[in-house]
């Protein structure tokens, strides 16, 4: 592809509202891209008008390359606050703006065209490139937990995510765990509070007790990259009205894990919280987990890195982040492989108002891309 027709494929996808849905349209114009072009491809059903998509090229015998995007972007809220209509994908400049240029239509779409290009020109590589988009990583990485589910990662020997890193390799991230803690009380006139149950005051006492043995936690694990646990209780909801004794009370939290201290850890260490309160007389506590993404981590030193870093112009470096990708939940494959999340925006750009990213850096990525998969399919 010349370069204005690779710029055509990231407007057209950002031109495609697939807010926390209708991710279907965007597997339906990679399915028809890659059929032009001589690439088979199968979509692969969640739900009415979600739809992830799979494409392989093979070429050769040897190893398996992943390579993995989302399709799915979040809301744009007030677009009258963005600089171009969100789903405009105007260029000014350098910057093509847009909601998912940066967060990750730019990776997905370099990720489609190097493989296209790559196929095209008969590049000289021994192995498969297996594309994969996938439905619902902003709201809990459901087509990666599908697909790896179905046995699509289990072939893999390595995998590229192409969320955006800036000028980084990532290869290991936070896990990430959303629970619910529902106090059950009883309620009564608040003149005879005694005929009642406080579910408030109960879930007080999980709150004291959890916000210290969180705590304890955070100071005593350590990751090298990663850092600490981060936890926090970020909604409470109790009661009816001002002269009531609460009979519900719920609560919701978030807990940022890392490998030396799990979510299965972090799990049973709640569990066991409620488990001690509700041995006092009129507690009634009930943990749920609504949301539980495990902590990420490959090897820095990998195969799949060590080709990266062959072909770039310079060292990059390599550390982790905190937010979750997909690789979570990919890495629940029956193998091991190689991991590593690398693409193309501006970092601190995703789920902001007027996201962009720079076109050369995007055009720039397709033909990095193009080099990391001549390299490591040798």
């Amino acid at each position: 592809m010349n370069k204005e027709e690779r710029i055509k494929v990231l407007q057209d996808i950002i031109k495609i509202k697939s807010v926390n849905d209708n991710e279907s349209e965007v597997a339906d114009y990679f399915a028809e891209l890659f059929r032009k072009h001589g690439i088979e491809s199968e979509k692969v059903k969640y739900s009415k008008g979600r739809e992830s998509l799979v494409a392989t090229y093979k070429k050769g015998d040897g190893k398996v390359l992943g390579i993995s995007g989302h399709e799915d972007v979040v809301e744009a809220g007030d677009e009258s606050e963005w600089k171009y209509p969100p789903f405009s994908a105007e260029i000014d400049g350098d910057k093509l703006y847009g909601r998912g240029s940066t967060d990750m239509k730019s990776g997905l779409a370099a990720l489609a065209i190097a493989m296209i290009e790559i196929k095209e020109e008969n590049t000289d590589i021994n192995g498969t490139l297996k594309f994969m988009a996938t439905v619902g990583e902003e709201v809990g990485e459901l087509g990666a937990e599908q697909l790896t589910k179905e046995g699509y990662a289990d072939d893999l020997d390595g995998l590229i995510i192409g969320e955006p890193t800036g000028p980084a390799l990532i290869y290991t991230h936070k896990g990430s765990m959303n629970y619910t803690i529902v106090s059950r009380g009883k309620s009564a006139h608040s003149s005879m509070p005694k005929k009642g149950i406080n579910s408030i005051a109960n879930m007080n006492e999980f709150v004291t007790r959890a916000n210290a043995e969180m705590q304890e936690v955070t100071d005593k694990y350590k990751n090298d990259v990663l850092g600490e646990t981060a936890h926090a209780i970020t909604i409470i909801n109790g009661g009816d009205q001002v002269n009531s004794i609460p009979a519900v009370t719920t609560l919701q939290g978030n807990i940022r894990t890392i490998p030396e201290f799990d979510n299965g850890r972090v799990k049973a260490l709640l569990q066991s919280i409620v488990d001690d309160l509700n041995k006092r007389e009129g507690f009634n506590l009930e943990l749920i987990v609504d949301y539980d993404i495990y902590p990420v981590e490959s090897k820095a030193d990998s195969e799949l890195i060590k080709a990266i870093q062959a072909v770039s112009k310079e060292e990059l470096p390599v550390t982790g982040i905190s937010p979750t990708t997909d690789a979570a939940a990919f890495t629940k494959a029956e193998n091991e492989f190689d991991v590593v999340i690398y693409g193309p925006g501006v970092e601190d750009l995703p789920h902001q108002v007027d996201e962009y990213v720079l076109v050369e850096d995007y055009l720039g990525m397709v033909d990095g891309y193009k080099a990391v998969f001549g390299e490591y399919l040798e």
